[in-house]
């Protein structure tokens, strides 16, 4: 049985962590695969996919193609085309098919967290990972509150709007990030504020941190940041972005093998990330 192959596609590709968390999901599952990465501009993509892509047993797909492949696949799951965006494709039988496991990804982050999403939950931020996480929460009919800087309030209102529009009931509203108060059930960070190497910053005051029940934050490098810690310390529930980032692909694999892990091998595999990341 001929090895399996498997890409990242991106432009530019730069240092991502990809290759190193699928292989060690291929062999956490003993499975024998190759996977790399492919860095494609934009006037090549047709060229590279029929020449390449096609031929791969999967891959990833990370900015700016994720809405440049949808032309090509032959199937796109629905999740994804609600989103309109693909960041995983699965060749079985001559048939490509795209889905996105950014979604499911952070709800089995939160869930490995032990994160229930509800009561009064605020999102700061309001980019596309601050876009995806609200999708799955106002799903579940829980009610969002994003938190935003003043020059961002009309991009998070016009995502309100989006949403609502998409969403039947939907229940979505803006205020500044500096308004943000009050017992929050929880707190999700989508800002880049935290991040390696600022890891002294933190996108709300302490007094708004005590009073979090849960926090998830986005950023993942560095593994545990200024907010996560300072609400571990308040006794809440906190995670950081590497267990999504990490989660999503396992989504990957469960697409392309059916594969099944162990929440504890996951949770090794995201400092092993967060480490070999701390070493580029």
């Amino acid at each position: 049985m001929s090895k399996k192959k498997y890409a990242v596609i991106g432009h530019p590709i730069g240092h991502t962590m990809s290759p190193f968390i699928h292989k060690r999901l291929f062999d956490l599952q003993g499975i024998d695969a190759e996977y790399t990465k492919l860095d494609i501009p934009f006037e090549n993509f047709a060229e590279e996919y029929k020449n390449t892509l096609s031929k791969l047993d999967g891959y990833n797909i990370t900015i700016p193609h994720k809405r440049t492949i949808i032309p090509y696949i032959d199937e796109i799951d629905e999740k994804a085309k609600m989103y309109g965006s693909v960041n995983t494709v699965d060749n079985k039988n001559g048939i490509a098919k795209g889905y996105t496991t950014d979604p499911d990804g952070f709800l089995k982050a939160l869930s490995a967290a032990g994160i229930v999403i509800g009561g009064r939950v605020v999102v700061l931020g309001c980019g596309g990972v601050a876009r995806t996480v609200a999708y799955e929460i106002v799903l579940k009919n829980v009610p969002v509150l994003f938190g935003v800087r003043k020059e961002d309030v009309q991009i998070a209102n016009d995502l309100c709007a989006e949403i609502k529009n998409t969403v039947k009931n939907a229940q979505v509203r803006v205020c500044l990030i500096d308004e943000v108060c009050g017992d929050i059930d929880l707190l999700i960070n989508a800002t880049p504020l935290g991040m390696f190497p600022k890891v002294d910053a933190q996108p709300v005051k302490d007094d708004v941190i005590a009073k979090c029940a849960n926090v998830f934050d986005l950023v993942y490098n560095p593994l545990e940041t200024m907010l996560v810690q300072k609400a571990k310390a308040n006794g809440a529930k906190a995670s950081g972005g590497m267990s999504m980032l990490v989660w999503q692909a396992v989504v990957a694999h469960e697409k392309w093998d059916n594969s099944v892990y162990d929440v504890k091998d996951i949770e090794q595999l995201c400092i092993d990330a967060s480490n070999e990341l701390a070493a580029k």
